[in-house]
C-alpha cells in the first residue's frame, strides 16, 4: 500500500484525496546524503552499544570509550545530514572519517593479530569517505549559496510553462465574486471618511 494511501486514513472527508505523488524535489545528492545519514545512525548506535566487540574485532583493546565517543559523533552528524543542513552534517562526517582513518591506521601495526580486519575496515571507511565527499559537493552545488550568502535560484522556475502562458489562469479557472473584482481606481472605492485619515 503506497504511503499516500496510508496518510489518507487521518484525513477528513472534506480534504482533497491524494491520487498520486508528484516528482520529488530531492536530487541524487540529497538521496545519497539521506542514505549516509541513516548509515550514521546505524553505525553510531552499534558503536555505542557494542564498543567491546568492535574493539576486539579490530585489535583495538582498551579503546571502548573512544569507540563510544565515535558513536556519539556519528549520531550528532546524522541529525544535520538528515535535515535541511545537509552540508553541515556531511562536512562533520568527512571530518569524522579523517579521525576514523587515523585510528584505523594505528590498528595496522604488525603486532596486531586482527590487522586484516583493520585493513578491511580502513578500505570501507575510505569508500564511505568518497561517498561523503561526493554527497557534500553535490548538495553544495544543488543547494549552495552565492558568495554573498544569497541562495541561487537561477535554475528554478515557479512558472513551468513560462510567464506568458501562466497569465490569467486564475481568472479562467475560478469565478471571482463581484466584491473581489477591482474595477476603477482603488482611491474611488475607499469611503470618504477613511480616505481623509
Amino acid at each position: 500500500m503506497p504511503l499516500t494511501n496510508i496518510t489518507g486514513i487521518a484525513r477528513s472527508k472534506e480534504d482533497p484525496r491524494i491520487e498520486r505523488k508528484g516528482p520529488s524535489s530531492l536530487t541524487g545528492p540529497d538521496h545519497l546524503a539521506r542514505a549516509l545519514g541513516w548509515f550514521s545512525i546505524g553505525l553510531g548506535v552499534t558503536e555505542l552499544l557494542a564498543p567491546g566487540r568492535i574493539a576486539r574485532s579490530l585489535g583495538l583493546r582498551g579503546k571502548q570509550r573512544l569507540i563510544q565517543a565515535y558513536g556519539a559523533r556519528e549520531l550528532a552528524s546524522a541529525v544535520p545530514t538528515l535535515s535541511v543542513d545537509k552540508p553541515v552534517g556531511l562536512a562533520s562526517r568527512i571530518a569524522g572519517d579523517a579521525i576514523d582513518l587515523g585510528t584505523l591506521a594505528l590498528a595496522l601495526r604488525r603486532n596486531n593479530p586482527k590487522r586484516n580486519n583493520a585493513a578491511i575496515a580502513l578500505a570501507l571507511v575510505i569508500g564511505i569517505t568518497v561517498l561523503d565527499i561526493v554527497a557534500y559537493s553535490g548538495v553544495k552545488a544543488a543547494h549552495g549559496r552565492r558568495p554573498g550568502g544569497e541562495r541561487d535560484y537561477s535554475s528554478r522556475s515557479g512558472l513551468p510553462r513560462g510567464p506568458q502562458a501562466s497569465r490569467g489562469l486564475a481568472r479562467k479557472d475560478f469565478d471571482i465574486p463581484a466584491d473581489y473584482r477591482a474595477e476603477g481606481t482603488v482611491a474611488g472605492e475607499i469611503p470618504h471618511a477613511v480616505a481623509s485619515l
